[in-house]
């Protein structure tokens, strides 16, 4: 029976091999493509990527960079017919590309424009759940990985409230899932602050930079944070969950977003 495989997955033929027997398998794997984001005519960067939401990636990524500060900003934005090109044309003729591109250690080799030593403002927001609220968007999570239920090699983010999902997406990068959900929540006018962010990949400190950026109090993962994005979110005044499983996760950072009590934090230095 042929498979209909979601898109940014394809057929793939292996051998599976399980203790002595083998079994030629009909099987799938995630695809993987180069999209290159061109500013104004510009090229700003290449970017290793899965190749579905290829706009919705390049306009969350300008704004997670501080390319742009709304969609307002954006006159047109436009793939090329093969899906290797998005280009964005500003509501503003003057752009200057950065003359620094930052590797981060995300999937794929992502880059950041921002130098991780700037720094934004503590973040001001009175926003909190009950740890209940972590495992519903959780759940909410695995719902929405349906590239990774199926053929697995990708990572989900989707942005919540204390109520329901709003915005999620896919993408073989855990920083390109999370710049779709921004690029996503800009174009269908959601406001992104005092929400939750969800991600099946490790919080890192570029990870968590798009966090404040978006404005988000409660950053939660499936695995682990980094030293340096607990340093961040301790300064920003940003919750740091990991390690969510069935009614468990680690609380990493300002407990009382969850409605526990303040603790002294050993944060790594």
């Amino acid at each position: 029976m042929t498979v209909a495989y979601e898109p940014g997955a394809q057929p793939y033929s292996c051998w599976t091999v399980h203790d002595n027997q083998t079994e030629f398998t009909e099987t799938g794997v995630i695809e993987e493509s180069l999209v290159s984001v061109y500013v104004n005519g510009q090229e700003l960067a290449t970017i290793m990527c899965s190749p579905i939401e290829q706009e919705e990636l390049a306009l969350g990524f300008l704004y997670n960079e501080g390319v742009i500060q709304s969609l307002a900003e954006v006159g047109l934005i436009k793939a090329n017919v093969a899906r290797t090109v998005v280009d964005v044309f500003l509501t503003r003729t003057e752009f200057d590309l950065p003359r620094r591109m930052i590797l981060t250690s995300g999937c794929g080799g992502g880059v950041t424009l921002q130098h991780l030593t700037e720094s934004y403002p503590v973040l001001e927001s009175e926003f909190a759940v009950e740890p209940q609220i972590i495992l519903q968007r959780m759940r909410d999570l695995h719902g929405a990985a349906k590239l990774y239920n199926q053929v697995r090699g990708v990572h989900v983010a989707v942005l919540g409230d204390s109520e329901k999902l709003l915005v999620s997406s896919e993408d073989v990068g855990r920083h390109n899932a999370v710049d779709k959900v921004a690029g996503k929540a800009l174009l269908n006018h959601v406001n992104t602050r005092d929400c939750l962010l969800l991600t099946s990949g490790r919080i890192s400190s570029e990870m968590l930079g798009k966090a404040r950026r978006l404005g988000i109090p409660i950053v939660v993962s499936r695995t682990s944070p980094t030293s340096i994005s607990l340093r961040l979110a301790q300064a920003w005044n940003i919750c740091v969950v990991g390690y969510v499983r069935q009614g468990s996760m680690r609380v990493y950072t300002h407990p009382q977003r969850l409605g526990l009590p303040e603790m002294v934090e050993a944060i790594p230095s």
